[in-house]
């Protein structure tokens, strides 16, 4: 009887060892850095604001101020893809598509990176609040959070804050799918971020006449 007590329980570690290792996200054998990718196509000309924005570096919450790529198999436990890596922070690729998406969209008679060459009269912040694929449901998807605050620059008064948030899901349950993912949120992040910003910015030109 012992003997068999003993049989049972080893089989039983090994299912539950074998299903343990079944949460976890596959990866490629070979390390691959993933970037952050969105094409923004202009929009129709229209009627600037005569208001300059700036767009300042956007900033990035604990554990995601990296570039490793982090997920997620239970609530709360954040944990990275080991061979898998965004090619810079996601903060650093963040900016580029944000200025890129504001110069090519009506509202402002002009908008830049706030790099502190050029003066202007609202600015953009913008955190990254998490970014990260979560395995807690099949398939697995990609969750992005995004805060976005507009700041008059003459007086440094906050015009406006707003969170948005994007849940896509992956097309493979590994870094490739939750990468392709990242970018499909992005871009609806990055649109509504904008049209955000556009709409307090022409708001605030409005009163100011």
């Amino acid at each position: 009887m012992p003997y068999l007590n003993i049989k049972y329980s080893a089989l039983l570690l090994t299912v539950m060892l074998a299903g343990c290792t079944g949460l976890r996200p596959t990866e490629t054998d070979s390390p691959r850095n993933h970037m952050l990718e969105v094409q923004v196509k202009p929009a129709n000309p229209a009627k600037a604001v005569p208001l300059t924005l700036l767009i300042s570096a956007p900033r990035a919450a604990p554990g995601f101020d990296t570039p490793r790529m982090a997920y997620v198999r239970q609530p709360h436990v954040l944990e990275y893809f080991a061979k898998n890596q965004w090619a810079d922070t996601p903060a650093k690729m963040l900016w580029p598509l944000l200025v890129r998406a504001m110069e090519q969209k009506p509202g402002f008679s002009a908008a830049a990176p706030a790099s502190g060459l050029v003066s202007g009269d609202l600015r953009l912040d913008t955190e990254i609040i998490q970014i990260q694929q979560e395995f807690t449901s099949t398939p697995s998807k990609m969750h992005i959070t995004l805060r976005a605050q507009l700041v008059e620059q003459t007086h440094y008064r906050v015009l406006a804050t707003q969170t948005f948030e994007a849940f896509e899901n992956a097309d493979q349950d590994n870094p490739d799918g939750g990468a392709a993912a990242a970018n499909r949120a992005l871009k609806q992040l990055i649109a509504q971020i904008s049209a955000f910003a556009i709409t307090n910015g022409m708001r605030h030109a409005e009163q100011k006449k």
